[in-house]
């Protein structure tokens, strides 16, 4: 195999920063430990990104499209907006049981706009606000653009997420379980998921 070419190195930082950002929150996440996992040293990873804010920002970039893309793939084509429910919500399960870090450096995003704001950074919050409306509107669109459904959707989604986060205990099956939620929480319906598939618990940091 050849030498990465250096749009494919930066493409291994961006994966290895949202699995590191994804467990230790920006502040307790080091470049080192970014570096480390790409198999990099920490002058080559600034050759790519001028610092660690621009590494966490693009990680929540990648993270909400990679989030964005898992509805809209799966809702391709499909008509009706009940069984675009069904498809997004098996689209989430899949993408939060095998890849949890997509949805928990997301997470970690939520919990850095405060603080950064109160610095005088705005740039986290726009991008996570950014990232956060062009998951809405996908899903949105997918629904038939009924506002409600849309709401309640999130409301699963975000739960999902809180489960995760904080490690709730892994039982047989956890992915189909959360699929059998996120089908049942509809407007028309009790709005309950039962469990998720979980990580270790992670430190939202800010």
């Amino acid at each position: 195999m050849g030498r990465m070419s250096a749009l494919e190195r930066r493409e291994s930082v961006i994966r290895a920063a949202i699995a590191e950002f994804a467990r230790t929150g920006y502040r307790g996440t080091s470049t080192a430990a970014i570096a480390k996992r790409v198999g990099v040293t920490q002058p080559y990873l600034f050759r790519l990104f001028p610092d660690k804010k621009a590494i966490f920002v693009a990680a929540l970039v990648r993270s909400a499209e990679d989030a964005r893309l898992a509805f809209e793939r799966a809702a391709d084509g499909v008509k009706g907006g009940g069984r675009a429910w069904q498809v997004m919500a098996d689209a989430y399960a899949q993408l939060i049981s095998t890849r949890p870090e997509t949805l928990l450096v997301q997470m970690q995003g939520y919990a850095a706009v405060a603080a950064a704001e109160a610095q005088g950074d705005d740039l986290v919050g726009e991008v996570v606000r950014a990232g956060w409306m062009s998951i809405w509107e996908t899903v949105h669109l997918s629904l038939g653009a009924d506002a409600e459904r849309t709401a309640s959707f999130f409301a699963c989604g975000m739960l999902g997420n809180a489960l995760t986060a904080i490690g709730l205990p892994v039982n047989a099956g956890s992915e189909g379980v959360l699929r059998t939620g996120m089908r049942q929480c509809t407007p028309a319906a009790s709005s309950r998921v039962t469990t998720v598939g979980a990580t270790s618990p992670v430190r939202l940091s800010a």
